[in-house]
């Protein structure tokens, strides 16, 4: 092995991706997708506000109330 080549090898540049041309149906699909991330963030953030579901907490398990 010689002194210069030691240690890792930098990658090669990809080359640079050019613009895309898209037509009406790619379009209307990344608006659909847009759209509907857009609509899940919202109700996660609706989600995060209220809190546990049901209310009724958590169960506690081996518990003896009620069993003999």
């Amino acid at each position: 092995m010689s002194g210069k080549q030691g240690g890792k090898l930098k990658p090669l540049k990809a080359p640079k991706k050019g613009d895309k041309d898209y037509d009406e149906a790619d379009l209307a699909f990344m608006q659909k997708k847009k759209d509907e991330e857009k609509a899940l963030k919202d109700l996660k953030t609706k989600a995060a506000g209220k809190g546990a579901f049901g209310g009724t907490g958590l169960k506690k398990s081996g518990s003896t109330s009620g069993k003999k």
